[in-house]
C-alpha cells in the first residue's frame, strides 16, 4: 500500500513575500509538492534568486520583485504571475509588516497605522479581487474535478493573519487589526465563493523563527514571556506553517473552507 500523497502536479501557485521566513518555506513545500511557484519580494533579491535556483530554475519557479501597499499593487502582481504561466490556481497572502517597536495607542503615529494597513490590508484587496477574477474566468486545470459532488474547484485562497487576529496584542493594535480584518475577510469570502469553486481559508500563526521576529525573540525578556504564553513550550519552526497552508490547497481539505487553522503550540487558548 502507497502513502498518502500531497501532489499538486499542474497548479500554478503564488505566494507574496516569498523570499525568506514562513513564505520561503511555503514556496518550497509547493515546489516539493509539484506545483509551479510565482513568489513575490520587495528587496531580497539575493536570497530571493538563490531560492529560484534551489527549487528548480526558471521553468518551475519564478521570483517578482513587487512593493505590496495599495490594491493596484496586489493586481498588478497577479497579473505578472499569470503572465508568466499562464494561469492561477492558489493564491497564498503571506507577506505583512509588524513593526517591531512597542507603541501605545495614544501616541502611534498616523504614518505608522496607515503604513502597516496599506501593507497588512489594502494590497490584500487587490491581490484577492484579481486572483479571484482570474479563477473564475479561467479554464479549469487538467487536474481540477468536483470535490465528492461539490462545484469543480476553481482555486484556493489563503490568507496569514496571526493570534494577534483574536487575542489582540498590546501596543500593536495596527497589526492586530490588519490581521483581525483577514479573519474576517476569510470568513466573507468563503461565504461568497465557496459554492462557486474557491476554497477560502486563513492559517493563523502564532509566535514563529523567522528574520521578522528574531530582533524581539532574541531579548530574553521578550523570548521568555512569548514562549510562558505558548503551551508547548515553545516557538514555531517556519516549516510548521508552511505545511499547513499546502494541505488546506490539496483535495485532502475538499470539505474545508472558510476556516481559522490556528498554528500556534495552544497559545491562542491561553494567557
Amino acid at each position: 500500500m502507497s502513502g498518502v500523497l500531497l501532489s499538486l502536479d499542474g497548479k500554478v501557485v503564488l505566494v507574496t513575500g516569498g523570499s525568506r521566513g514562513i513564505g520561503a518555506a511555503t514556496v518550497r513545500m509547493f515546489r516539493q509538492a509539484g506545483a509551479k511557484v510565482v513568489f513575490s519580494y520587495q528587496s531580497a533579491q539575493p536570497a530571493a534568486e538563490e531560492l529560484v535556483a534551489d527549487l528548480g530554475g526558471e521553468a518551475v519557479c519564478r521570483a517578482v520583485q513587487q512593493d505590496l501597499r495599495a490594491p493596484a499593487d496586489g493586481r498588478k502582481l497577479v497579473e505578472r504571475a499569470v503572465g508568466i504561466f499562464g494561469r492561477l490556481d492558489c493564491l497564498i497572502v503571506n507577506h505583512g509588516v509588524w513593526p517591531a517597536h512597542d507603541q501605545p495607542i495614544q501616541t502611534m503615529s498616523d504614518q505608522q497605522w496607515c503604513a502597516t494597513l496599506e501593507i497588512n490590508l489594502d494590497s490584500v484587496f487587490g491581490l484577492v479581487r484579481a486572483g479571484v477574477e482570474q479563477m473564475l474566468g479561467q479554464e479549469l486545470s487538467a487536474t481540477s474535478s468536483p470535490s465528492r459532488g461539490s462545484a469543480p474547484v476553481r482555486g484556493h485562497i489563503v490568507l496569514i493573519a496571526s493570534t494577534a487576529a483574536q487575542r489582540g496584542e498590546a501596543f500593536h493594535a495596527d497589526y492586530a487589526a490588519s490581521k483581525g480584518a483577514l479573519v474576517s475577510l476569510t470568513k466573507s469570502l468563503s461565504s461568497e465563493l465557496a459554492g462557486r469553486g474557491i476554497y477560502v481559508n486563513c492559517v493563523a500563526p502564532g509566535w514563529v523563527a523567522t528574520e521578522m521576529s528574531a530582533a524581539a525573540l532574541s531579548d530574553p525578556q521578550t523570548s521568555k514571556k512569548a514562549t510562558s504564553l505558548i503551551p508547548l513550550g515553545r516557538v514555531g519552526h517556519v516549516d510548521e506553517i508552511a505545511g499547513p497552508v499546502v494541505f488546506l490547497c490539496t483535495p485532502l481539505a475538499g470539505f474545508v473552507s472558510g476556516e481559522i487553522f490556528n498554528v500556534n503550540g495552544g497559545a491562542v487558548l491561553a494567557g
